[in-house]
């Protein structure tokens, strides 16, 4: 049987393109290695991570809020066991859900294995050993991205006592003192998951801030919000060496401007030092497909060198992110489809979702001023919004960075509560090259956490243009 595009990974990427594509009358196929459909962010990362955030936050809430609220129960306790459950019904929901939306679609599943054996050629090769030959006009390599490990240093992850985000999303006990390599994204989110239910929680990070490439001034404040929750940081430290001891872990580092070694001791450590494009067994070099810096190499369109081969999500450049791979996945379905597929990479947000959350859209202050671009800043506090003091939730601000010319917003960082729900009326804003004037003088509801998004793009509108 001859398929019009198969999708090799049902990543957030594979699955939205490959649904994308049969309703745009594509026959299309899918080849996924894993039990489920889904990749890692369904199966073992932003789905499960979702939850296990959520039901601590709610734990943290309980445990510290209700009181001031006029709400007053016993301490909670903690059921670990059923916090768990919750995270895996979450995971069944989401991917039977994708199960569901392939078979409505009528799209064909081949599970096992897939390697490009040739031109338009698949072989998927399946748990029992047998390989399935499948083909197909077009092939969208849309594998994702594994664990990237720590740079020059051997490290045995066993995902009990040295784990990956996966193994920190499955712990049978609240670790006492839980010790995360790198100071990202996941490493920050699954530091606050343990840290609300009772860990220590020190992060070892190379770099002399958290969240690198962020707006540093939003990086600076969360890290200080994240101490007074009782998270240690060790920056500017290099890692050495993880190695398993006779309880727990060590973990040794170095100042990266030099200096003496220090060794601390730990239940279990998390290695979370970023994501590398999973390219292997692919078949990539045989088929002739060229590769840039570890990833696919692709043009404008996604299409790599070698015709009929196209590439999506981690995989290729730019941000690791499933919303992107998302876009990307229907981007190259109408392309494949003769339509005009296109993303507008200077409007995709990203959020953290710690507490409080960090949200992000376009450009930082420091990329600003790499570029030379003359811009004018806007912020207002959450302290002084009245929805925001009502709910306790008065950490952070909304930070809004515009063209200093002509007041086209270039940029924007939420640092609070419910951030990654408001940064998206900055983000449509951005999509249709919106001015901070045009978001001030749209109306609000009074009162709601938003009425920040509008109170700063205010303050950035009334900047005076000459200084």
């Amino acid at each position: 049987m001859s398929y019009d595009v198969v999708f090799i990974g049902t990543g957030p990427g594979g699955y939205v393109g490959a649904i994308k594509a049969a309703q745009l009358g594509l026959r299309t196929a899918v080849v996924e290695k894993r039990e489920t459909f889904g990749g890692t962010c369904l199966n073992v990362g932003c789905i499960p991570s979702k939850a296990m955030l959520h039901a601590t936050e709610m734990f943290a809430e309980a445990g510290h809020n209700f009181e001031a609220l006029g709400i007053d129960i016993p301490a909670p306790k903690l059921n670990l066991k059923n916090m768990m459950a919750h995270k895996d019904a979450t995971v069944a929901s989401n991917v039977n859900g994708v199960a569901f939306l392939f078979k409505k679609n009528k799209i064909d599943s081949f599970r096992g294995t897939g390697r490009i054996s040739g031109p338009g050629r698949i072989a998927v090769t399946g748990v029992d050993g047998k390989v399935t030959d499948v083909e197909t006009k077009n092939i969208v390599i849309a594998t994702g991205s594994d664990v990237a490990g720590i740079p020059g240093v051997k490290v045995d992850i066993d995902e009990t006592v040295i784990v990956s985000s996966t193994g920190a999303l499955s712990l049978a006990k609240v670790p006492g003192h839980l010790v995360v390599v790198g100071g990202g994204v996941i490493g920050l989110e699954m530091g606050s998951v343990w840290a609300r239910l009772g860990a220590k929680v020190t992060v070892v990070e190379y770099l002399d801030t958290i969240l690198g490439g962020m707006d540093g001034e939003v990086a600076k404040q969360f890290q200080r919000m994240l101490a007074k929750q009782g998270m240690e940081f060790r920056l500017g430290a290099k890692v050495t060496g993880v190695a398993k001891a006779k309880k727990g872990a060590t973990v040794t580092f170095e100042p990266v401007k030099g200096g003496d070694a220090e060794t601390i001791a730990a239940d279990v450590v998390l290695i979370a030092t970023g994501r590398r494009a999973y390219t292997d067994n692919l078949g990539l070099e045989e088929a002739g497909v060229e590769m840039e810096r570890g990833k696919v190499k692709t043009d404008g369109h996604y299409a790599t060198n070698v015709a009929g081969i196209y590439a999506i999500g981690d995989v290729i450049a730019g941000p690791m992110l499933a919303h992107k791979a998302e876009d990307e996945g229907i981007a190259v379905a109408e392309i494949i489809a003769g339509q005009a597929g296109h993303v507008n990479y200077g409007a995709i947000p990203s959020v953290v979702y710690t507490s409080p959350e960090i949200a992000s859209v376009g450009k930082t202050e420091e990329e600003l001023k790499k570029d030379g671009i003359d811009y004018k800043v806007g912020k207002f506090p959450f302290t002084a919004n009245g929805r925001a003091r009502a709910m306790l939730h008065t950490d952070g601000f909304v930070k809004i960075l515009a063209d200093k010319t002509t007041d086209r917003v270039l940029g924007a960082h939420i640092l609070g509560h419910g951030a990654g729900e408001m940064i998206h009326e900055l983000t449509v804003l951005m999509e249709f090259g919106g001015s901070s004037e045009d978001l001030a003088r749209t109306t609000h509801a009074h009162p709601t956490m938003s009425e920040s998004v509008r109170e700063a793009a205010l303050a950035t509108f009334f900047k005076p243009i000459h200084m």
